[in-house]
Protein backbone atom coordinates (compact mmCIF):
# COMPACT_ATOMS: atom_id res chain seq x y z
CA UNK A 1 0.00 0.00 0.00
CA UNK A 2 1.12 3.38 -1.43
CA UNK A 3 0.55 6.95 1.02
CA UNK A 4 0.53 9.88 -1.50
CA UNK A 5 1.88 13.12 0.45
CA UNK A 6 1.44 15.94 -1.18
CA UNK A 7 3.55 18.89 -0.97
CA UNK A 8 3.14 22.25 -1.82
CA UNK A 9 6.42 24.36 -3.13
CA UNK A 10 7.16 26.76 -0.38
CA UNK A 11 5.38 30.56 -1.59
CA UNK A 12 8.19 32.95 -2.36
CA UNK A 13 9.12 35.20 0.48
CA UNK A 14 9.01 38.28 0.39
CA UNK A 15 12.18 40.22 1.34
CA UNK A 16 11.50 42.77 4.55
CA UNK A 17 12.15 46.31 3.91
CA UNK A 18 15.86 46.24 5.43
CA UNK A 19 16.87 43.52 3.17
CA UNK A 20 15.65 45.37 -0.14
CA UNK A 21 17.14 48.46 0.97
CA UNK A 22 20.22 46.01 1.67
CA UNK A 23 20.38 44.36 -1.73
CA UNK A 24 19.97 47.74 -3.25
CA UNK A 25 22.53 49.56 -1.89
CA UNK A 26 24.92 46.34 -2.46
CA UNK A 27 24.22 46.37 -6.05
CA UNK A 28 25.10 50.19 -6.39
CA UNK A 29 28.09 49.95 -4.18
CA UNK A 30 29.79 46.58 -4.58
CA UNK A 31 32.79 45.57 -2.65
CA UNK A 32 34.14 48.61 -3.93
CA UNK A 33 34.26 50.88 -7.37
CA UNK A 34 35.01 53.23 -9.54
CA UNK A 35 33.27 55.81 -11.32
CA UNK A 36 33.53 58.84 -13.56
CA UNK A 37 30.66 60.75 -13.79
CA UNK A 38 29.34 64.47 -15.01
CA UNK A 39 27.20 66.45 -13.04
CA UNK A 40 24.84 69.46 -14.53
CA UNK A 41 23.97 72.37 -12.55
CA UNK A 42 20.50 73.75 -14.47
CA UNK A 43 19.42 77.34 -13.73
CA UNK A 44 16.50 78.92 -15.81
CA UNK A 45 19.33 81.69 -16.79
CA UNK A 46 22.69 79.48 -16.89
CA UNK A 47 24.17 76.06 -16.69
CA UNK A 48 27.02 74.43 -15.79
CA UNK A 49 28.91 71.28 -16.26
CA UNK A 50 31.37 69.80 -13.67
CA UNK A 51 33.52 66.67 -14.21
CA UNK A 52 33.93 64.30 -11.35
CA UNK A 53 35.57 60.86 -10.77
CA UNK A 54 35.19 58.70 -7.82
CA UNK A 55 36.31 55.63 -5.66
CA UNK A 56 34.70 54.09 -2.49
CA UNK A 57 35.43 51.02 -0.56
CA UNK A 58 32.60 49.31 1.40
CA UNK A 59 30.56 51.63 3.28
CA UNK A 60 33.17 53.64 5.10
CA UNK A 61 35.94 54.62 2.63
CA UNK A 62 35.17 57.09 -0.39
CA UNK A 63 36.70 59.84 -2.34
CA UNK A 64 35.78 62.26 -4.96
CA UNK A 65 37.87 64.93 -7.03
CA UNK A 66 36.97 67.06 -9.66
CA UNK A 67 38.39 66.61 -13.01
CA UNK A 68 37.21 70.15 -14.86
CA UNK A 69 36.25 72.96 -14.96
CA UNK A 70 40.47 74.31 -14.80
CA UNK A 71 39.04 76.42 -12.07
CA UNK A 72 37.55 73.69 -9.97
CA UNK A 73 40.16 71.18 -10.95
CA UNK A 74 41.94 69.11 -8.27
CA UNK A 75 39.20 69.59 -5.86
CA UNK A 76 38.51 66.58 -3.74
CA UNK A 77 36.09 64.92 -1.13
CA UNK A 78 37.01 61.98 1.39
CA UNK A 79 34.96 59.83 3.70
CA UNK A 80 36.56 57.62 6.68
CA UNK A 81 34.19 56.59 8.49
CA UNK A 82 32.01 59.27 10.36
CA UNK A 83 34.60 62.20 8.96
CA UNK A 84 34.42 63.95 5.55
CA UNK A 85 37.47 66.38 4.55
CA UNK A 86 37.73 68.47 1.43
CA UNK A 87 40.81 69.82 -0.21
CA UNK A 88 40.78 73.12 -1.95
CA UNK A 89 43.68 73.47 -4.22
CA UNK A 90 43.06 77.09 -5.42
CA UNK A 91 43.74 77.95 -0.88
CA UNK A 92 45.78 75.12 -0.91
CA UNK A 93 43.88 73.97 2.49
CA UNK A 94 42.14 70.84 3.84
CA UNK A 95 39.16 71.60 5.59
CA UNK A 96 37.61 68.95 8.12
CA UNK A 97 33.49 69.58 7.50
CA UNK A 98 31.56 69.23 10.20
CA UNK A 99 28.14 66.99 10.56
CA UNK A 100 26.19 70.71 10.59
CA UNK A 101 27.90 71.26 6.55
CA UNK A 102 26.02 67.56 5.44
CA UNK A 103 22.82 69.38 4.45
CA UNK A 104 24.64 71.71 2.41
CA UNK A 105 24.68 71.97 -1.38
CA UNK A 106 27.49 70.21 -2.88
CA UNK A 107 29.93 71.95 -5.65
CA UNK A 108 26.17 74.70 -5.88
CA UNK A 109 24.48 71.65 -7.01
CA UNK A 110 20.97 70.72 -5.79
CA UNK A 111 22.98 67.73 -4.00
CA UNK A 112 24.11 68.09 -0.29
CA UNK A 113 27.22 66.90 0.97
CA UNK A 114 25.59 63.85 2.59
CA UNK A 115 24.35 62.54 -0.87
CA UNK A 116 27.88 62.37 -2.61
CA UNK A 117 30.27 60.88 0.23
CA UNK A 118 27.01 59.25 2.03
CA UNK A 119 27.98 59.81 5.56
CA UNK A 120 25.28 58.03 7.08
CA UNK A 121 24.12 54.61 5.94
CA UNK A 122 20.75 53.63 4.24
CA UNK A 123 21.02 50.37 5.88
CA UNK A 124 22.54 50.77 9.54
CA UNK A 125 21.45 54.57 10.20
CA UNK A 126 17.47 53.88 9.50
CA UNK A 127 14.63 51.98 10.22
CA UNK A 128 12.37 50.49 7.16
CA UNK A 129 8.87 49.90 6.41
CA UNK A 130 7.32 48.81 3.48
CA UNK A 131 4.65 50.98 2.69
CA UNK A 132 2.75 49.12 -0.33
CA UNK A 133 4.02 49.05 -3.82
CA UNK A 134 3.62 51.50 -7.09
CA UNK A 135 4.35 51.59 -10.70
CA UNK A 136 7.64 53.48 -11.97
CA UNK A 137 8.71 54.04 -15.63
CA UNK A 138 6.51 50.53 -16.15
CA UNK A 139 8.73 48.75 -13.45
CA UNK A 140 6.69 47.26 -10.00
CA UNK A 141 8.12 49.07 -6.96
CA UNK A 142 8.48 48.66 -3.47
CA UNK A 143 7.64 51.36 -1.48
CA UNK A 144 9.77 52.10 2.05
CA UNK A 145 9.74 54.55 4.47
CA UNK A 146 12.47 55.31 5.85
CA UNK A 147 12.87 56.78 9.32
CA UNK A 148 15.95 58.10 11.27
CA UNK A 149 16.89 56.26 14.48
CA UNK A 150 17.37 57.97 17.42
CA UNK A 151 20.91 57.69 17.65
CA UNK A 152 21.76 57.96 14.11
CA UNK A 153 23.59 61.54 12.98
CA UNK A 154 21.43 61.58 9.53
CA UNK A 155 20.63 64.74 7.93
CA UNK A 156 16.97 64.09 6.94
CA UNK A 157 13.83 63.38 9.07
CA UNK A 158 12.47 60.90 6.57
CA UNK A 159 13.40 59.15 3.12
CA UNK A 160 10.36 57.62 1.16
CA UNK A 161 12.49 55.09 -1.22
CA UNK A 162 11.06 53.05 -4.49
CA UNK A 163 13.11 49.68 -5.58
CA UNK A 164 12.23 47.84 -8.24
CA UNK A 165 10.99 44.59 -7.38
CA UNK A 166 12.95 42.53 -9.86
CA UNK A 167 16.38 44.29 -10.22
CA UNK A 168 16.65 46.63 -6.87
CA UNK A 169 16.78 49.23 -8.55
CA UNK A 170 16.05 52.83 -6.60
CA UNK A 171 14.30 54.57 -8.90
CA UNK A 172 13.08 57.32 -7.01
CA UNK A 173 13.68 58.99 -3.77
CA UNK A 174 11.63 61.77 -1.52
CA UNK A 175 13.92 63.54 1.02
CA UNK A 176 11.85 65.37 3.86
CA UNK A 177 13.29 67.33 6.92
CA UNK A 178 11.97 67.22 10.81
CA UNK A 179 9.41 68.65 9.82
CA UNK A 180 8.08 66.43 7.54
CA UNK A 181 8.15 68.75 4.95
CA UNK A 182 9.92 67.55 0.99
CA UNK A 183 12.93 69.13 0.64
CA UNK A 184 14.55 67.15 -2.43
CA UNK A 185 12.97 64.98 -5.01
CA UNK A 186 15.47 62.32 -6.74
CA UNK A 187 14.63 60.37 -10.07
CA UNK A 188 16.82 58.04 -11.46
CA UNK A 189 16.61 56.91 -15.20
CA UNK A 190 18.65 55.42 -18.27
CA UNK A 191 18.67 52.52 -16.67
CA UNK A 192 21.64 50.25 -18.79
CA UNK A 193 24.68 47.69 -18.27
CA UNK A 194 27.20 49.39 -15.80
CA UNK A 195 29.76 47.81 -15.14
CA UNK A 196 28.54 44.26 -15.74
CA UNK A 197 25.83 45.37 -13.59
CA UNK A 198 22.10 46.91 -14.64
CA UNK A 199 21.95 50.37 -12.99
CA UNK A 200 20.63 53.75 -13.27
CA UNK A 201 22.86 55.90 -15.16
CA UNK A 202 21.38 59.17 -14.37
CA UNK A 203 20.10 60.96 -11.11
CA UNK A 204 17.72 63.83 -11.03
CA UNK A 205 17.77 66.11 -7.85
CA UNK A 206 15.00 68.81 -7.81
CA UNK A 207 14.14 71.00 -5.14
CA UNK A 208 10.90 71.20 -3.24
CA UNK A 209 10.94 74.75 -2.78
CA UNK A 210 11.87 75.84 -6.46
CA UNK A 211 11.19 73.12 -8.92
CA UNK A 212 12.78 74.97 -11.46
CA UNK A 213 16.67 74.22 -10.25
CA UNK A 214 17.68 70.34 -11.17
CA UNK A 215 20.91 68.82 -11.35
CA UNK A 216 21.22 65.75 -13.18
CA UNK A 217 24.71 63.19 -12.73
CA UNK A 218 25.03 60.69 -15.56
CA UNK A 219 27.83 57.99 -15.27
CA UNK A 220 30.12 57.74 -18.22
CA UNK A 221 31.70 54.94 -16.53
CA UNK A 222 31.79 52.59 -13.27
CA UNK A 223 33.47 49.15 -12.29
CA UNK A 224 33.06 47.22 -9.53
CA UNK A 225 35.35 45.34 -7.03
CA UNK A 226 38.60 47.00 -8.31
CA UNK A 227 41.36 46.60 -5.87
CA UNK A 228 41.84 49.52 -3.69
CA UNK A 229 44.09 49.56 -0.58
CA UNK A 230 42.91 51.28 2.62
CA UNK A 231 45.84 53.85 2.41
CA UNK A 232 44.45 55.44 -1.03
CA UNK A 233 41.90 56.89 1.14
CA UNK A 234 43.93 59.01 3.11
CA UNK A 235 44.54 62.73 3.64
CA UNK A 236 48.07 62.94 1.89
CA UNK A 237 46.35 60.90 -0.77
CA UNK A 238 43.39 63.64 -1.06
CA UNK A 239 45.66 66.55 -1.97
CA UNK A 240 47.11 64.29 -5.53
CA UNK A 241 44.49 61.95 -6.66
CA UNK A 242 44.03 62.24 -10.50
Amino acid sequence: MFTLIWSEAPLHKQPSAQEIVQRADDKVRGKSNQGEMVMRIVRPTWKREIGLKSWAKGTEQAMIVVTSPARDKGTAFLKRKREVWNWQPSIDRTIKLPPSMMLQSWMGSDFTNDDLVKESSVVQDYTHTLAGDTIIDNRPCYKIIMIPKEEAAVVWGKVITYIDKKDYLQLLVLFYDEDGELVNTMKASNIKMLGGRLLPARMDMTPADNPQNHTIIEYRSLKFDVPLEDSFFSIQNLKRVK
